[in-house]
């Protein structure tokens, strides 16, 4: 069954289909593809003007993550009225979702991932719309050095950091390094994310993340090399 005819069957007949409170994922359990897009469905709404209406750039910057065909706009538009129109605050459902994906930390880093296209959609991500992602990263349990990782991957820093794409300091040694990256590429492989309950539609977003990791780690490298000619 595709992911957009799931989204209908899910929100059809339900008064509130952003009710979260079921059962945890624990350890092991794959994330329902259709669930995780009402996350990004209904963080997405939150992270947009509460203008009372779904607009045509709003559904624009979710299709932009998901590339939603025809049949799911519909549902898509729907899910952001019902999500924009309900009093739970942005702090409250992602607060949800941190408890429900508490045992899987790297959906809810693909949970972010998401926003920061949704909210870079227009071309650039204003302050208001980062400190939403700074704080929603904060509940998801991310510590300010993972954030600042995540940013990066999006929207960059002042100045390049291979390092803090990798997730580690300057003075780790290859062995440590070559570990690193390894870890954070399985992590982020597109296929692992498409396990762990990614839509396929998320595919784009790994493969630009696993860009991001490889060209950080040849970069690495290539200072090691340039420093010491019998490096590795």
């Amino acid at each position: 069954m595709s992911l957009w005819r799931k989204l209908t069957q899910l929100i059809a007949g339900r008064p509130d289909p952003f009710d979260l409170e079921v059962p945890d994922y624990g350890p092991g359990h794959r994330v329902d593809n259709a669930e995780f897009a009402m996350a990004l469905i209904a963080l997405g709404a939150k992270i947009a003007k509460a203008d009372g209406v779904v607009t045509t750039d709003e559904v624009a910057a979710f299709r932009q993550v998901f590339r939603a065909p025809a049949e799911g706009e519909e549902a898509i538009a729907r899910l952001f009225n019902l999500a924009k129109e309900t009093t739970l605050g942005f702090e409250g459902y992602a607060l949800r979702l941190a408890r429900r994906f508490r045992a899987h930390p790297a959906v809810l880093e693909d949970v972010l991932d998401g926003l920061f296209h949704i909210a870079k959609a227009d071309g650039a991500v204003t302050v208001s719309e980062l400190e939403y992602l700074e704080t929603v990263a904060g509940i998801f349990g991310f510590s300010e050095r993972e954030f600042r990782r995540i940013r990066l991957g999006h929207i960059g820093l002042p100045e390049d950091d291979p390092w803090l794409i990798l997730g580690v300091d300057p003075d780790i040694d290859d062995a440590g390094l070559k570990r690193a990256y390894r870890r954070i590429a399985a992590q982020n492989h597109p296929d692992a994310l498409v396990a762990r309950g990614a839509p396929l539609e998320m595919q784009r977003l790994a493969d630009e993340k696993m860009a991001m990791i490889n060209a950080a780690y040849a970069q690495i490298r290539a200072r090691r090399r340039a420093e010491s000619p019998q490096g590795d």
